[in-house]
């Protein structure tokens, strides 16, 4: 019989497959791109204009992230009964002595049941001082994040990032929400939250996997080693999708980075450019709530669009990161989104800098005070690249120097 961790990466693989493959039948050519309008950031629901940071914290963030949760990501609950820390193994001489390595089991209670995530951290052991730290959301092979860094990739390259001053954390979606259709309730939906999964607007996989890089924050700030004012939360494709809703549900990231994160993450749905809602419902209906149905071939209905999710992570920070191979994710409308997203960092803020009106050439990172963007040449993936110019952007936010 097949292990757990076997059965999941090979549907992941094939999830892969028909999630990303370039299909005909799906629109790659910008003159195809249909007219559209979005949902303008600055006037209410009710039809009021939206002109300070008191109307923007008060009335239209609440009202942009609701939206979204009804209609497309589901809840994030809240409560729950207990959550304790328990450090599971550690090595204060790991990574050949660069690093201090605590492995952490969030075990989470609520009605009489429990859920244990595993975090694990590298914390550099050249700092003086309280790390800041970047958390994957990690979808993929576990062998990505292996802890004993026997084996070691490009999507996770955590030696790079404590040799940069930042701790470096992860957890696998499977301690909260498979990625399978299978068996996405296991863990905390039927464990913990069972009432969701009967309620349309109710929290599904990327929910979950949001709840999780929440409950890892809930841990970074009891850690005394950790500057949890200074943490990012890092996604790719699904988990870049998952990293958006975590910025916006969880004011306290500094920084929300997402990575080809496609339809329903950073690109715009309303272009239907590569994958679109339709298409991401049908091969993936455990992602999002199922109110999002409703939206297939509608994509005009919606009352939100993907730009209003970078608008709401304001004032705080916000990266989106595309690749050059990757139109199946639809780069422009990535772009444009976090464009059109930003404009609350700027005009309700007062921010400094803005993004072009064109799409900027692959390799050419454009760095703002608040917003970060590249495009990198090649194909779908999470590579050393990108974790560089994301450290480069931090660097720059936080006033942190490096050679």
């Amino acid at each position: 019989m097949l292990s757990k961790t076997t059965l999941f990466f090979a549907l992941y693989l094939l999830a892969c497959f028909t999630g990303f493959a370039q299909d005909d039948a799906f629109n790659y050519e910008e003159a195809k791109v249909p007219p559209f309008s979005l949902p303008d950031p600055f006037v209410s629901l009710k039809g009021e204009p939206i002109e300070t940071i008191q109307d923007w914290e008060i009335q239209r963030r609440g009202e942009i992230v609701s939206l979204f949760e009804n209609e497309v990501y589901g809840q994030v609950p809240r409560d729950l009964d207990a959550i304790r820390f328990e450090l599971v193994s550690e090595d204060t001489q790991a990574m050949n002595g660069n690093a201090h390595l605590k492995e952490i089991d969030i075990l989470v209670e609520r009605n009489g049941d429990s859920n244990r995530l595993r975090l694990i951290l590298f914390i550099p052991n050249a700092l003086t001082g309280p790390a800041p730290v970047f958390l994957l959301i990690n979808h993929r092979d576990p062998e990505n994040i292996d802890p004993t860094r026997q084996v070691k990739t490009g999507f996770w390259p955590a030696e790079e990032i404590v040799q940069r001053g930042y701790a470096a954390a992860t957890f696998h979606v499977n301690d909260v929400s498979d990625d399978t259709k299978e068996t996405f309730k296991e863990d905390i939906l039927n464990t913990l939250y069972p009432e969701q999964l009967e309620m349309g607007n109710g929290m599904r996989g990327l929910g979950a996997w949001a709840w999780g890089a929440m409950r890892a924050m809930d841990y970074f700030v009891t850690d005394a080693q950790i500057d949890a004012r200074r943490a990012a939360v890092v996604g790719h494709s699904r988990g870049g999708k998952a990293s958006l809703w975590t910025g916006a549900q969880d004011t306290r990231w500094a920084i929300t980075i997402s990575n080809e994160s496609g339809c329903g993450g950073a690109a715009l749905s309303r272009r239907r450019f590569g994958e679109t809602v339709k298409r991401i419902n049908t091969n993936f209906p455990y992602w999002f709530t199922d109110n999002f149905n409703r939206y297939n071939d509608q994509e005009d209905l919606l009352p939100v669009d993907q730009h209003l999710l970078v608008a709401a992570i304001a004032p705080r920070a916000v990266y989106v990161a595309s690749a050059s191979e990757d139109q199946w994710a639809d780069p422009k409308g990535e772009f444009l989104s976090l464009r059109h997203g930003t404009r609350v960092h700027r005009e309700i803020y007062g921010m400094e800098g803005a993004f072009p009106s064109v799409l900027p050439a692959p390799e050419s990172p454009l760095h703002l005070p608040y917003a970060g963007h590249h495009i990198r040449e090649g194909k779908h993936n999470l590579t050393p690249y990108d974790w560089q110019r994301f450290m480069d952007f931090a660097d720059q936010l936080y006033g942190k120097s490096h050679e």
